[in-house]
Parts: C-alpha cells; sequence; structure tokens
C-alpha cells in the first residue's frame, strides 16, 4: 500500500497531543446530500490551517442513510450513521441530519453562519500520544492531569484522506464533481471495560486507497458518549 511503504521502511511515527485539550471537528455529511459540499469545503479549509493537528484535528464521517436516493456513497458506513445517533442519545445532537457539524462532542452550527471556530479549551486533561506503524499497529498512550478523574476510556484510531475527488452520478448532487478532506477512510477502537493509560491497536482497513494524501488520528472517548476527551494525529508519509 503506497502510504505506508516509507514509513515501514523507517522509524515509527510519533505525535503527541499538548496538555491542554485539542478541538475535534466532526462533519456527517454524504455525497448523496446536495446541502453537504458547503459544509465539506469548509472543512477542507483546515488543511493549510497552522493549527492543524496541534489544536484542531477535522473528521468527516460518511453517513449511509442517504444511499436510498440511488448513488451509494463509497465512504460511507452504518457505524458512522449509528456514530451520529449515539451523539444524540448521549445529548451531544438535537436531531440527526447532514451536513451536522460538532465540536468537542457538541453540536455547532457556527459555520454556516461564517463564524470562527471556537478558540481551543484551556481545559488541562492530559498529554495524549501516537506511535504508529502504517500498515500493522499504533500504541496510544494517555498521561491525565495529577488529580483528574478520567476513569475507562475508549481509545479510537482513523486514518484520514486528503484531496480525494469523487464523480457523483445519481441523487441530489447527481453530474457534479467533489473534492474533500479528512475523511475517515477507517476506523477502529477499543473497549473501555477496564480503566487503562496504554493501547494497541491494529491499523484500520481502509475504504478506498485514493486519496493524495493521508493522517492518522488518535483520540480517547467514554463508551457511552462519543465525544473526544483528548486528541492527536498528523501526516502520514
Amino acid at each position: 500500500m503506497c502510504l505506508t511503504a516509507s514509513a515501514m521502511a523507517g522509524e515509527p511515527l510519533r505525535f503527541e497531543s499538548p496538555v491542554e485539550r485539542v478541538n475535534v471537528i466532526e462533519l456527517f455529511t454524504s455525497h448523496g446530500c446536495s446541502s453537504c459540499p458547503p459544509a465539506d469545503a469548509w472543512l477542507s479549509g483546515f488543511t493549510d490551517n497552522p493549527d492543524l493537528w496541534h489544536e484542531v484535528v477535522p473528521l468527516a464521517f460518511h453517513v449511509d442513510y442517504w444511499d436510498y436516493l440511488g448513488w451509494q456513497d463509497r465512504f460511507a458506513t452504518a457505524a458512522f450513521s449509528q456514530r451520529q445517533r449515539d451523539y444524540r442519545q448521549a445529548g451531544g445532537l438535537g436531531s440527526v441530519y447532514t451536513p451536522g457539524v460538532l465540536v468537542n462532542g457538541e453540536e455547532w452550527r457556527g459555520w454556516y453562519r461564517g463564524r470562527s471556530l471556537p478558540s481551543a479549551s484551556s481545559e488541562e486533561v492530559g498529554r495524549l500520544s501516537l506511535r504508529a506503524e502504517p500498515g500493522r499497529h499504533a500504541v496510544i498512550e494517555f498521561s491525565p492531569e495529577r488529580n483528574r478523574p478520567i476513569g475507562a476510556l475508549r481509545a479510537n484510531l482513523a486514518v484520514l484522506g486528503i484531496g480525494i475527488k469523487s464523480d457523483i452520478g445519481a441523487g441530489e448532487n447527481r453530474g457534479r464533481s467533489l473534492e474533500e478532506d479528512f475523511i475517515v477512510l477507517g476506523h477502529t477502537a477499543t473497549s473501555s471495560e477496564t480503566a487503562q493509560n496504554t493501547w494497541q491497536l491494529a491499523w484500520p482497513d481502509l475504504k478506498q486507497k485514493t486519496a493524495a494524501r493521508y493522517a492518522v488520528v488518535a483520540w480517547l472517548s467514554h463508551d457511552d458518549n462519543p465525544a473526544p476527551l483528548q486528541a492527536t494525529g498528523g501526516w502520514l508519509p
């Protein structure tokens, strides 16, 4: 797989968050939704953001509930649709819709009104580190701030595709050529049955391998709420 060749030949890739909570942006989107391309374009604006990966981590989850219109979104999964429903059940979303944007697990409509992203939190939650061997596995370690109760956590690992072009042949976006970034192409997670601070996860299988660039992201959450507690990541070679 071309995205892993150079990385596998050298040392593992290492990424680390600050102690302060990193802003995680989640966009729930679909190729079948005519309102989604503007939100996709907004998320793409973070590609050249100097705070990318250090203060802000963007994720685009493609949902499958628009596929009934006659065009199957090649990046969509039922698991991503369920993630959005989990947010609604946990109180982070008022309803399930696209395009839907959450910042740190809370619904945020400011992107539509042209507002600036909420400032990065000054809350000191702890430092998250990621040691990745692309194509094989990744080790995630968390050092919470002293005296901060955390409990059992769920570790998540995702590979993102940047600069992906899609020609849409049916549905509400029929005839459009879309170019998107930060698409979650593969995701894997651990259970949080017991409290721990180190996890090893297998490298996720990718839905597609047609991106211009790739990145890897890790984040922590609780089983009963998908909201990220801390995140880190960076570009793959």
